[in-house]
């Protein structure tokens, strides 16, 4: 094993170990109608710059992590449209 496909390999465990059940939290916490939370706000920016600067290892992998990489832009995306509607309620 080479040391990006290593690198890779923690990222993946990681994101599904640590950040995908957080975000999975947090949408159906959105899924209920409330809104995000400050410490919300901060996991999903952290997420972000994570998945950025990550993104460059999983352009060169196989297509599973590629996979996983796109479901996880995905579900960010749901999770920003859902919180974006849900401030617009109450506005």
């Amino acid at each position: 094993m080479n040391k990006n496909d290593a690198i890779l390999e923690v990222i993946i465990e990681r994101f599904e170990k640590q950040r995908l059940p957080r975000l999975f939290d947090i949408k159906a916490q959105l899924d209920q109608g409330n809104k995000l939370s400050r410490y919300d706000l901060e996991f999903l920016e952290e997420v972000l710059k994570d998945t950025q600067h990550n993104e460059h290892y999983v352009k060169n992998s196989d297509e599973e992590a590629q996979l996983i990489f796109m479901k996880a832009v995905s579900l960010y995306k749901e999770i920003t449209q859902k919180a974006i509607y849900n401030e617009s309620k109450t506005m």
